[in-house]
């Protein structure tokens, strides 16, 4: 059984950092797209990060240059660095892992952390 179990949310003022987790397991790791999305209160979910199974990653524009994603396989964690938090970054934000690739809505969703960044 999938299982995505993420950690790393709080509340930070703006321009400041945090690093979300994803600890994964129940899955051969290194083989899936893993990634990154959020959603915020009346939005429509948005993709933030992903990374596929050769180590390539896609960033969504609104976050290029300040958001890093990595993989550690040994840990089967996947990590966010968020820098130059903006409060537009204030989200519930989900790690995703999906067999089939990158580019389709993943099948394995974690609980969700919440972000909030304030002005």
């Amino acid at each position: 059984q999938v299982q995505l179990v993420e950690s790393g949310g709080g509340s930070v003022q703006a321009g400041g950092s945090l690093r979300l987790s994803c600890i994964a397991s129940g899955y051969t790791y290194s083989r899936y797209c893993m990634g990154w999305f959020r959603q915020a209160p009346g939005k429509e979910r948005e993709r933030v990060a992903v990374i596929d199974n050769i180590g390539s990653t896609i960033y969504a524009d609104s976050v290029k240059g300040r958001f890093t994603l990595s993989k550690d396989n040994a840990k089967n964690t996947l990590l966010l660095q968020m820098n130059s938090l903006k409060p537009e970054d204030t989200a519930i934000y989900y790690c995703a892992a999906d067999w089939r690739g990158c580019s389709i809505t993943p099948a394995y969703w974690g609980q969700g952390t919440q972000v909030t960044v304030s002005s």
